[in-house]
């Protein structure tokens, strides 16, 4: 039990703690090593106004694209 890695995750005092990390994560339990801890796989919310899909981000990338060739354009006028 000395030998197990520990936790590290930050406490109020501001010191890392010392619980054992459950076996095959970095965590204790009580600081997200659980099972069941952490966020669901798969982020919905990112895709609620649409700002996060695949198309919007080509989209964006497109026009950063011809905005900076635009400015490149006009620098060598």
């Amino acid at each position: 039990m000395r030998e197990s890695p520990r936790c590290g995750a930050k406490t109020r005092m501001g010191n890392s703690c010392q619980s054992p990390a459950v076996s095959g994560r970095k965590r204790c339990r009580m600081h997200g090593g659980a099972k069941g801890s952490g966020a669901p796989l798969g982020n919905q919310n990112a895709l609620k106004h649409c700002e996060y899909t695949r198309e919007a981000k080509e989209f964006r990338k497109h026009i950063r694209r011809l905005l900076r060739s635009g400015n490149e354009m006009l620098d060598n006028f």
